[in-house]
């Protein structure tokens, strides 16, 4: 043990010291977003109006007059999408809710009346076992109704509960009009008092990072787009009731790392094949595995390398930045793991942390 304490207490120090470093830029992460939540707005919203604005200011209007019309326009679009888009999903939503424990017991009756075929086709079947499998299916059905009426339940709440949310966002939208007015002045005054060493940082993170992010949502929403459509336009013919809610909500999970539209399709095919309507099933099959095949094609196409992190990475770091530092940390964890790769990738890692040299080869040093 002590040999082992020699070999690596630098390396150690070296790794717990840049896990400290990354904790603690977390944790003032996650304070700051708390008590300054619509200037990190203003920057989300900024991205969006500062193109059309610049291509209304080159075309010869005043930058002020550009970055108006540019606002209002984001400003319409927003309204029309939270009024209208949210209202059906809240009202689907809602109607998915109460209709669960409606589904749980159908599935609960049926699931005994499979009981009750198979033990007259095969005497052989001992009563114990369909009696544990009756009481193991009912408590997994009760369990399953509860799990997706408290997710969804969450869900709708979280749609109409978000007061403080549009109070932050009007302030939001306010702060990025003017940073958009100004924000030739800033670039001035940070490319004057910026020291050496921070523009260098910040030079590294634009190219090996943000561009990096920026490709990656453009390609994700892309990618979810054409899922919502595909299953939105398939459900409306297939004549299935809530379509809008169960496209968006697959849209949902499809930004999940290793989650994706079979999270939602799942539960309902089996649902579907246990209650007997099999023609659904089958379709809804097919459905399913159309999109994700379809995913798979494009997305190597669409995405290209440009994250570089694995699924189950980056969805454990979210888990654990959500534990540790709420809605902060989930918005923050992609960039920081990806922030570790490419310092990885640029030899920084190897150069920060000391590994003793006798237990790598000389290749891995290199």
């Amino acid at each position: 043990m002590l040999s082992f304490y020699r070999k690596y207490y630098k390396t150690v120090f070296d790794i717990g010291l840049m896990v400290l470093t990354i904790y603690l830029f977390m944790l003032a992460f996650s304070y700051l977003y708390r008590i300054a939540t619509p200037i990190f707005l203003a920057f989300a919203i900024f991205v969006v109006i500062e193109p059309f604005a610049r291509f209304l200011n080159r075309r010869g209007l005043k930058k002020s007059i550009a970055t108006s019309i540019s606002t209002l326009v984001f400003v319409v679009v927003i309204l029309g999408v939270v009024i209208g888009a949210g209202a059906i999903f809240t009202t689907q939503i809602y109607q998915l809710i109460q209709k669960i424990p409606v589904y749980a017991t159908i599935l609960q009756q049926e699931i005994v009346n499979n009981m009750g075929f198979w033990q007259s086709k095969l005497e052989t079947i001992p009563d114990d076992w369909l009696l544990q499998v009756k009481e193991y299916s009912t408590v997994i059905t009760e369990k399953g109704a509860k799990l997706a009426t408290a997710f969804l339940g969450g869900l709708f709440n979280l749609l109409t509960s978000f007061s403080s949310f549009l109070f932050n966002f009007a302030i939001g939208i306010i702060l990025a009009y003017f940073l958009s007015i100004e924000i030739e002045t800033w670039k001035r005054f940070a490319t004057d008092k910026t020291p050496r060493t921070f523009k260098t940082a910040f030079f590294f993170l634009k190219e090996n990072v943000l561009k990096g992010i920026v490709t990656y949502i453009k390609s994700q929403m892309l990618l979810i787009s054409l899922t919502f459509i595909i299953i939105f336009i398939a459900l409306l013919v297939l004549g299935v009731k809530n379509a809008f809610s169960i496209a968006l909500l697959s849209a949902i999970f499809d930004v999940l790392p290793l989650l994706g539209v079979s999270t939602v399709f799942i539960p309902w095919i089996v649902y579907l094949f246990v209650i007997g309507n099999v023609k659904l099933a089958v379709i809804l099959s097919i459905l399913l595995a159309i999109v994700v095949g379809t995913r798979q094609i494009l997305e190597p196409k669409i995405t290209g390398d440009s994250l570089g992190v694995s699924a189950f990475t980056m969805l454990s770091f979210m888990i654990v930045s959500l534990s540790l530092f709420g809605v902060a940390g989930v918005i923050l964890s992609p960039i920081l793991i990806i922030l570790v790769k490419a310092l990885y990738d640029q030899g920084y890692l190897r150069r920060w942390i000391r590994l003793p040299e006798e237990e790598y080869d000389k290749k891995v040093q290199t």
